[in-house]
């Protein structure tokens, strides 16, 4: 007898991603079978982005289609979505279910509402799950595994929509992460990274009191034994503490030398609209205490976050944005337009930076990064770098290294996703290396 089948489309982040591999969990433990296609699925589950307007039209055009297409289909919104009112109205005819990420242990027993004749879940203990995050995932990758230290966030930054659509920080125990991470590498995984919507900011108190930060934790999971690469994202600058910056630099191989840390503009008075609780002066001021103390025989890889076109952002406060670029040295910078998100503070503001402007002002600060990421890059030449594959495409081997560069290797040998190999560069550009195999 064939299985139901069951699809999840992704829109948005790592934790997005995350929550995709634990709400698999539930539908194969109820016997569902995963679909890469949509076409054949019985289930189809979107994890919904708000982050972006962009990102929120790319549901309201999937799942018309699909109910369309195939009425029979079961279609269950998560994300941060699932609570708009507006976005309710506008799709709820076409949802059948409506889950909430801090619902998402309800799951199995709405689905059963729906399809009756599906066994039923073999986990017992679902309802005394402290949080969905304690839910026992199905990994995407073989190799490479996000592990959710918590989710949600207090930061209330005014153009955000995580506090509002997540809820506040909630933790995770860290003996129930320490036991996450152990079994993925008694599984051979090669690269794990803590993530939640604000990593840094990590506090757990356990049922007798005692208190764990994010550095105390990064300091407990680097002890387990095994050689893996660790990695965390995402951080908030004001967060980043001391002993974070001490736990990096005196901890072992497995720390990847490479922080992303949003700063989202160059402008002190924009910062402060954002509600963002730092200066440029005290961003940059970090970055030089990160790199006097994390760089060695290469620079320490930092990306970051820009906002162009926030609500009166005038041309003098974006060419601080575009000093700061330039003063940072960035290796990547991820620059996203300006629009508004319901439920935000910043919603309330009128959005008055033409399109044609943001546009523009997206264009001359990409050209700032690419100029830095070049020179950044080419520190790489003739240097010998672990790396690891991660996959293949038009004829080439594509690796990454621990500063999260991407790596073409034009190579006629046989390598496996996941797999280390010692890699000489032999040429940069702005956007990547160029390598070849000199050991496996």
């Amino acid at each position: 007898m064939n299985k139901l089948k069951y699809h999840i489309a992704v829109i948005g982040c790592q934790m997005n991603i995350s929550d995709a591999e634990r709400i698999s969990g539930i539908l194969e433990d109820l016997g569902l079978e995963s679909s890469k296609s949509k076409e054949n699925a019985k289930v189809i589950i979107a994890i919904t982005c708000g982050i972006r307007k962009r990102a929120e039209d790319k549901i309201y055009g999937l799942i018309p289609k699909i109910k369309k297409h195939k009425p029979e289909t079961i279609i269950i919104l998560t994300g941060c979505l699932s609570r708009r009112k507006d976005v309710f109205r506008r799709l709820n005819k076409h949802v059948d279910i409506w889950m909430h990420t801090s619902d998402m242990e309800n799951l199995a027993q709405e689905i059963h509402k729906k399809i009756p004749n599906l066994k039923k879940e073999n986990n017992p203990n679902i309802k005394s799950l402290k949080n969905y995050l304690s839910l026992k995932p199905k990994y995407s990758s073989a190799y490479s595994a996000f592990v959710p230290i918590g989710s949600g966030c207090n930061n209330w930054c005014t153009y955000c929509v995580v506090p509002k659509a997540r809820g506040k920080e909630v933790y995770r125990d860290p003996e129930e992460i320490i036991n996450e991470i152990k079994d993925l590498v008694s599984k051979n995984y090669k690269e794990i990274t803590l993530i939640a919507q604000n990593v840094d900011s990590y506090n757990h108190i356990s049922p007798n009191g005692k208190k764990t930060n994010f550095a105390e934790l990064f300091k407990l999971v680097d002890n387990i034994n095994g050689y893996f690469w660790l990695r965390f994202s995402t951080s908030h600058p004001k967060d980043i503490s001391e002993e974070l910056i001490n736990a990096l630099k005196n901890g072992s191989t497995k720390i990847c030398p490479h922080i992303h840390l949003p700063v989202q503009s160059g402008d002190d008075n924009l910062l402060k609209a954002m509600n963002r609780h730092y200066t440029s002066k005290k961003y940059l001021n970090l970055i030089k205490n990160i790199r006097v103390n994390l760089d060695s025989e290469l620079p320490v890889a930092i990306t970051t976050d820009v906002i162009v076109g926030y609500p009166n952002e005038t041309r003098e406060q974006f060419n601080n944005s575009a000093a700061l670029l330039k003063k940072a040295q960035f290796d990547m910078a991820y620059i996203s337009q300006y629009s508004p998100r319901p439920g935000t503070a910043s919603y309330h503001l009128k959005d008055n930076i033409t399109q044609e402007e943001k546009k523009q002002r997206e264009v001359e600060l990409t050209k700032i990064i690419q100029k830095s990421c070049e020179k950044n890059n080419i520190k790489y030449i003739g240097k010998t770098l672990d790396a690891i594959v991660i996959g293949e495409k038009n004829g080439n081997i594509l690796a990454k290294t621990k500063t999260s560069k991407n790596i073409k290797i034009k190579q006629n040998k046989i390598l496996k996703t996941g797999e280390f190999v010692k890699i000489k560069i032999t040429q940069a550009k702005n956007l990547g290396l160029y390598g070849k195999i000199i050991d496996k």
